[in-house]
Formats: structure tokens, sequence, C-alpha cells
């Protein structure tokens, strides 16, 4: 009762990155509400899948293994989590905002009228006070995220339905071990009673999932542009760096927008969070929008023709010019110095 959960989301045998990042968060919220961290897992063949959540500080991993399970289907997931949490009543629950989570979270919310806050960028514990009716919330989930195409953050709330709910992006939470040697309790979930078999009507007989071929996510270093590298040309010469250097190539809303490369590459709040060792920032100017989404780099360098670009103030280290002279440049000494 009153405890965090968390949807663990399970593909091809794999628990999703975005999973271990709300168990971290939920572990925080937990910690601060004082009450247990729970996590659900759905698919076949799950045994051992604790060895890999309890670390993250779950107190309650509630398991529902079936083969008709396995891949995500809409329906039965749906009606377990429904079950689930009309039974256990949390007061807050989580899942990434991915395609799972974003087909699988308002099925869920509006089952259980609990209302859903899509693709949060930070989630909080906060008090909220209605003046006029002087009346005060405790504890209530704070559900931030961008509105109006990222030019306000929005904050949230839902006094009165629980549970309250919450999607969250990948990568702009850090995932963190609470205690190697943590351990929790195991609930094994018997299907039957959580799923009717008229959830199962629609089997799927063949299964194609083509695997995205861009992982800036992951990547250690990143080569981003913005409006100002100028031209789909010019950003080869980023993409030409980034292989050189082992790296990825991304991008700001604005050069999105331009037409120089595709949504997938994007960086900031309506895009991917990324934490490289080394991030290089062509002629980006650094509004916040494009910031939250690479301020945790070790290391930026920014190459910019606008010596008072707002991201110069970040970087630790600036490169003055423009991008069509100075990356040139870093491809021929870098290929120089590594023969």
């Amino acid at each position: 009762m009153n405890n965090v959960t968390v949807y663990c989301e399970l593909d091809e045998g794999k628990i999703a990155d975005v999973s271990f990042e709300l168990l971290t968060k939920g572990r925080s919220l937990a910690n601060q509400l004082n009450c247990k961290l729970e996590a659900i897992l759905i698919g076949h063949n799950l045994k051992g899948y604790e060895k890999m959540l309890f670390p993250y500080g779950v107190d309650t991993l509630f398991i529902a293994d079936d083969k008709r399970l396995d891949p995500y289907a809409t329906l039965p997931h749906t009606s377990i989590l429904v079950t689930l949490f009309n039974e256990e009543k949390p007061q807050i629950a989580l899942m990434g905002a991915t395609t799972i989570g974003r087909d699988l979270g308002p099925r869920v919310s509006s089952a259980l009228k609990s209302g859903l806050t899509a693709d949060c960028t930070e989630l909080e514990i906060g008090d909220h006070e209605v003046t006029r009716d002087k009346k005060v919330y405790k504890d209530l989930l704070f559900q931030i995220r961008p509105a109006f195409g990222g030019n306000i953050i929005a904050t949230i709330i839902n006094p009165d339905c629980r549970p309250q709910m919450a999607t969250v992006r990948e990568g702009v939470m850090k995932k963190a071990i609470f205690n190697p040697l943590h351990k929790g309790k195991i609930v094994d979930l018997d299907v039957s009673k959580y799923v009717d078999e008229t959830a199962f009507v629609v089997k799927l007989i063949e299964r194609h999932v083509e695997e995205s071929k861009v992982d800036i996510k992951n990547a250690t270093v990143v080569v981003a542009g913005g409006f100002g590298v100028g031209s789909v040309e010019n950003f080869g010469l980023l993409y030409e760096l980034a292989a050189l250097i082992g790296g990825e190539v991304g991008a700001s809303r604005a050069a999105i927008d331009a037409g120089y490369v595709g949504h997938e590459r994007q960086i900031g709040q309506t895009g991917i969070t990324v934490r490289p060792k080394l991030y290089i920032a062509c002629g980006i100017s650094g509004q916040i929008q494009h910031l939250s989404g690479m301020l945790d780099s070790s290391i930026i360098i920014s190459i910019n023709n606008d010596p008072n670009a707002p991201i110069n103030k970040i970087a630790n280290y600036v490169i003055q010019g423009k991008v069509d002279t100075v990356i040139p440049k870093m491809i021929k000494y870098y290929k120089e110095n590594t023969k």
C-alpha cells in the first residue's frame, strides 16, 4: 500500500535501460516518502532476473511469467497492471516513455481513472498549497516536463487520484546501484487470475524488429551540430570527424528543424539526453533546451564563431571560428598525429 512502483520493460530478454534509471529514481523517491520500492516484470523465463533488479533497491518484485506474455502485447500487460494496482494501491507508478510505455501507460491510467503525465524529464517530492481552499497537499509527486515545444518547463501534480502516474524519457535520469547486496521479496503472480483468456485472442505469428542504427545515448564521444553548421553538406564534416574518433553525430533542434539531419539525432529537452566523455558542440548557440540534454558531459568543446554564445560559458574549451574551417583542420591534424 502507498508504495512506489516501477514497470520494468523487457524486450527480447533484456531489461530496458530506462527501467534501471527509473528504479534508481524510484528508490530515491521511496526513501523520501519512507515507503517501499516495488517493481513489476512481465514476460517468460524470468528466473534469475531478480539478481539484476534487487541491487537497485527493489523491496518487492512482482513477476508474471507466461510464454504468452512474451513479447509484449497490449491487452494482457494492461490487464495485469490494472488488477495489480487495484490490489496494491501504489501512490506512484512509473514507466519509460518508450514505444511500450506510451502504449501501456495511457491504457492503465484510463482504466484506473488516475491521470498520467507523459514524457517527464524530472520527478520530485514536494508539498502544494491551494490558497483559495487553504488546503495543503503533502508529499505529492511533482511531474516535470517540457511544454509548448520545450519553451517552458511545466510542473504537473495530481493531488486527488492515485496512483500518480508518469512516463519518463530515456536517458534523462542516471542509473546507479543502490546496494549490490540488497535483497527483496519475490511475489509470483498467478497469470490466470490477472488476465482473462480473451486477452490472448490475438496471437503473434512472426515478429520483425529493426534495430536502431543510431546509438547516441551510449556513445562515449558525440559530435553535435546546430543551426550554425549551415548546411547538410557541412554536416558531412561532422560525420567524418565522428567516424574518425569513434563517436556519434547529434544535433540541436534548430538543426533538425532546418532539415540538416533526422529527428533521431536530436539532443535536448525534446530529444535524447547524453552523458559522453567528450562532447564537441559545432555551431550550437546553447539554449537551455539543448543544454539540458548534454550538460553532464565530462568534457565539452565548443566550436563557434560567436564568442558570446551561451554554450561557451559551460564549455571546457572554446574554439572560435567557423565550423567549415575548424572541423577540416581537426580532421587533418588528427590523421597526421595518429599515423
